[in-house]
């Protein structure tokens, strides 16, 4: 599960960590007896450590009942500019609402999953128009991570997330050329993490 949510395959996920890539192979998770096999703490630490996920978020992963969404179902499609509009998102970003057209996207592990289709070239050069991008309003954003946040004044934008405290979001433009943005915490109607996008 941390694998996947770090984008890597369990072997691509050990190498990373430094450890032999075929740490965590199925095979090797049950002993010649039938008993579990079960990874030391010192190479979770390793893995911990390779991905930036902290201990709580790898105990999240093994206690949270996953959310998996049907490969062959739809998900929600809409464009970047009407997102800002009222009606296609409720209080805490999923998608709500009539309006949504619909694209075929499969393996996606959350099941409010949503599309956005990028119209012009703000985002360039990173993503051009007609660019889709797939957001996950149930995965939580880290630091480095592209996502898709609203302001409460209906402004959507997709950004980099560089910091996020207490008190503020810290932003940075997908356009080098442009500055760094922060926001107090209370200006941020919503913020969801980009997990895949077309180009």
């Amino acid at each position: 599960a941390l694998a996947r949510r770090y984008g890597l395959s369990a072997s691509g996920l050990a190498k990373r960590a430094g450890l032999d890539p075929t740490a965590f192979n199925k095979s090797k998770r049950v002993t010649g007896e039938g008993r579990p096999r079960w990874p030391t703490t010192e190479s979770i630490a390793k893995v911990l450590g390779a991905t930036g996920a902290s201990f709580d978020d790898f105990t999240a992963l093994i206690t949270a009942e996953p959310r998996q969404r049907n490969p062959a179902q739809p998900i929600p499609l809409i464009g970047m500019t009407q997102a800002g509009g009222g009606g296609f998102f409720d209080d805490g970003g999923f998608p709500v609402g009539g309006g949504w057209d619909q694209i075929r996207f499969p393996r996606v592990d959350d099941e409010n999953a949503y599309a956005l289709e990028v119209t012009g070239d703000s985002m360039a050069p990173l993503y051009r128009d007609g660019d889709v991008l797939i957001v996950s309003p149930n995965a939580a954003p880290r630091k480095g991570d592209r996502v898709v946040l609203r302001t409460i004044d209906g402004e959507v934008m997709a950004k980099v997330l560089v910091r996020r405290t207490a008190k503020t979001i810290e932003l940075a433009s997908l356009n080098p050329a442009h500055p760094n943005l922060v926001f107090p915490v209370e200006r941020i109607e919503w913020i969801a993490r980009i997990i895949w996008a077309s180009q």
